[in-house]
């Protein structure tokens, strides 16, 4: 199931690099090292990658810089390591765009567990062609592509999505015009592996509402509804 996934792992410990490399290849990964932000760009344009384990941390460029740089110009998953536990340098690493979160000291079978759930949540290699024609999802102006897991507007110009936004949007057009929890939607967005804080959802619900709303202040395809959680407004179609 893992073989020939490509995981990045970017922390200046050595120990640490090492340590994970040695765990995650005896679980069928491919692991790479980086210790600083030139390293990881270097191993970037050496070969693609299926994950990056970005530690916050960082000398030079803190892994938050490097977050935000890698979301505006790839999809590529990440799941930031800190040694920081508050709620707030959580939120802050989701709305840079990261897929997960773990504090340090961390037991590394967690953070195995967290990457085979971000991973699920990605297409596997070898998707057959029947798959990918039939997975284009439309709503309002919006067209979802499911296998390629892009957002097109009506002119056809893609909307970049992070892996967590296409994930928590998939939950939307899945169960439109239906109220959603906090709960449901962490639980069917991101897997039961995934820590329940209910900030996580509103950041991920005020990015996309950035992107999908003509007026994110006043919302009109994700509503708010108080007291229950958020409900996708929207007539859907599929694409032939």
């Amino acid at each position: 199931m893992n073989k020939g996934r490509h995981l990045l792992v970017v922390d200046d410990h050595s120990e640490i690099r090492d340590l994970l490399k040695r765990f995650l290849e005896q679980h069928g990964y491919l692991v790479s090292g980086a210790r600083d932000g030139r390293e990881m760009r270097q191993q970037l344009a050496r070969q693609p990658v299926d994950l990056i384990i970005l530690d916050l941390m960082l000398p030079g460029e803190d892994g938050l810089s490097l977050c935000r740089e890698l979301r505006a110009t790839s999809e590529v998953p990440i799941i930031m390591l800190t040694a920081m536990g508050e709620d707030t340098d959580r939120i802050v690493g989701l709305e840079m765009g990261a897929d997960d979160y773990l504090p340090k000291p961390f037991n590394p079978r967690e953070l195995l567990a967290r990457i085979k759930a971000v991973l699920r949540r990605n297409p596997e290699p070898g998707l057959s062609q029947a798959s990918k024609e039939q997975r284009q999802i439309r709503f309002n102006q919006w067209t979802l592509d499911m296998a390629r897991r892009e957002l097109l507007d009506d002119k056809g110009v893609t909307i970049s999505l992070s892996t967590a936004e296409f994930d928590l949007l998939r939950v939307f057009i899945q169960h439109p015009n239906r109220v959603l929890s906090r709960d449901q939607l962490l639980d069917l967005a991101r897997g039961r592996e995934a820590q329940a804080f209910d900030r996580a959802i509103d950041t991920l619900v005020s990015r996309l509402r950035r992107k999908l709303e003509p007026d994110s202040k006043n919302p009109t395809l994700i509503k708010t509804i108080w007291g229950g959680g958020y409900m996708l407004v929207a007539d859907i179609s599929h694409v032939d």
